[in-house]
């Protein structure tokens, strides 16, 4: 059994002007087959707001939020790019966008598959 160590990654939308920094030790990553994660086809990674932090942009972002509107989804405003969410059942977490990762490669990560679209 490999042992997972905790690391800093920094990431940034397309163009730069929203970047951000977690610390994770990437236990699995999560594709959602809900509406909006379908459409825009991230891979996350959960992270605890105390594990994330925002470094530059928080004037670029632009939230949207659907259906029970407890989710807040956010993208850039000048590129469009998705690098984060606030979930939905557990509010003090963050799923993070990994390929909004610097030098990030997620292939030797289990994906869990989940079921957003069965929640009501």
């Amino acid at each position: 059994m490999t042992e997972r160590t905790m690391k800093t990654y920094q990431g940034s939308c397309h163009c730069g002007a929203v970047r951000f920094e977690i610390t994770t030790d990437f236990p699995e990553l999560t594709q959602c087959d809900c509406s909006i994660c379908r459409k825009k086809n991230a891979l996350m990674v959960k992270v605890h707001e105390s594990q994330f932090t925002l470094l530059a942009g928080e004037d670029y972002l632009t939230e949207y939020q659907f259906h029970t509107k407890t989710a807040r989804h956010f993208f850039c405003k000048t590129c469009g790019i998705y690098p984060f969410h606030r979930k939905r059942v557990t509010p003090d977490n963050l799923g993070i966008n990994v390929f909004c990762l610097d030098g990030f490669d997620p292939d030797a990560i289990p994906v869990r598959r989940a079921k957003g679209a069965a929640m009501l």
